[in-house]
């Protein structure tokens, strides 16, 4: 039976202008980049008069170790979705006005193929295993799903900081 351990979660929030398909592509992108395999659970648009709300979920995967596996689950809000123009560099460009909330959560998945079994021995051999033969490994994936996390977390932050430099 995989076993599921909650690791990091995290939220990050924006509010200002931006370009809200370019950061959906951009987050898409990174997951991919770093070889995650991603699902896209929901998607959904509101429109309330000009504005619109966005929200989607993705459960990005990545196999860390023949029984590891890293899962990030990002829940994404986006509100108040409003077309405006401005100009950078003399030249006007669409943009929108938005405020935005993204939750990541990371999870290590241990014995994800499920090799272990289901029996109460090989639950009682899987516990001696996880505890004395690969403790060092358990906790280098711990490591592992929390950089992907904090990274993820600090790129975002930087694609709204160097949007705001221009």
């Amino acid at each position: 039976m995989v076993e599921r351990e909650i690791i990091v979660k995290e939220t990050f929030k924006h509010k200002g202008m931006g370009n809200f398909k370019d950061f959906y592509g951009f987050m898409f992108n990174w997951l991919i980049d770093e070889g995650f395999a991603i699902t896209e659970k929901v998607y959904s648009e509101t429109i309330s008069g000009d504005s619109k709300s966005v929200e989607f979920k993705w459960e990005a995967q990545r196999e860390l170790s023949d029984s590891h596996r890293a899962q990030v689950e990002v829940v994404t809000k986006a509100k108040g979705l409003k077309d405006i123009e401005i100009e950078i560099d003399g030249k006007r460009k669409r943009a929108q006005e938005f405020e935005i909330e993204v939750n990541v959560k990371g999870v290590l998945e241990k014995d994800y193929q499920n090799k272990w079994g289901t029996s109460s021995t090989q639950k009682f051999f899987k516990g001696i295993y996880n505890k004395f033969v690969i403790p060092e490994l358990n906790d280098k994936m711990v490591g592992e799903v929390n950089d992907y996390v904090q990274n993820f977390k600090e790129e975002m932050k930087a694609f709204f900081d160097l949007l705001g430099k221009r």
